[in-house]
């Protein structure tokens, strides 16, 4: 374990979970289901899965988005990426664009409408990923963030678990006591949202650059 995001034993440690993510993540769905929503997707819209792995979270986005819309999903594993193709062709998906390749380094093209980080700690903390990432939103996009993190102190069996799990799927323990820290940094106020599982947050906003004004109907 690392004191920050370390890519390469990122790409060993999805290498090995890459077949087993899906089952692995099974149990999560009603914390995917919940961040999804908070999105508030309207038909049309463009939205970012900032680290989608094996595009887990594809079949709900498409349902926000519509045919109309556009899904882009980035991930820099090609292990994960395969399998997130290999859902695209299944489903035939035609609005859908893959981008191979960390974060700060993926080809965006024009202004998404929306950006979910789901369970994607390694790059909520390093603030150059989420530039990139917010570079690339209109004003008053929505941005949704959901993964592990630290419990009370006193609360020893959720700590453990979170231990666990994150000692599983991040590099670096750095910032699990607000994972988002970065991303409030960088785009204002994110809003707490109720959690269907200890151990776990989804926190929701809007990106609002200098000067803009947004109004939050979630």
């Amino acid at each position: 374990m690392h004191d920050q995001p370390n890519r390469q034993l990122a790409l060993d440690q999805y290498r090995l979970r890459a077949r087993f993510y899906d089952a692995e993540l099974a149990a999560f769905e009603p914390v995917r289901r919940r961040a999804i929503a908070c999105l508030a997707l309207q038909p049309g819209d463009t939205v970012l899965d900032v680290g989608c792995g094996t595009g887990l979270s594809f079949e709900l986005l498409q349902h926000g988005v519509g045919q109309q819309g556009q899904l882009v999903g980035i991930e820099q594993s090609p292990d994960m990426l395969h399998l997130a193709q290999q859902r695209v062709l299944q489903h035939q998906w035609r609005n859908v664009t893959l981008l191979n390749a960390p974060v700060k380094s993926a080809t965006l093209i024009g202004q998404a409408d929306a950006a979910l980080f789901h369970f994607t700690h390694d790059i909520l903390r390093q603030p150059a990923e989420i530039r990139h990432v917010l570079a690339h939103l209109k004003p008053g996009a929505r941005l949704v963030a959901a993964g592990l993190q630290w419990s009370a102190p006193w609360n020893w069996p959720t700590n453990w678990l979170v231990l666990m799990a994150a000692l599983y799927s991040t590099t670096s323990l750095e910032g699990l006591a607000q994972p988002w820290s970065h991303l409030t940094e960088l785009v204002g106020e994110m809003r707490q949202v109720p959690s269907p599982m200890p151990g776990v947050f989804i926190v929701s906003g809007h990106f609002l650059p200098k000067g803009s004004e947004v109004v939050d109907h979630v």
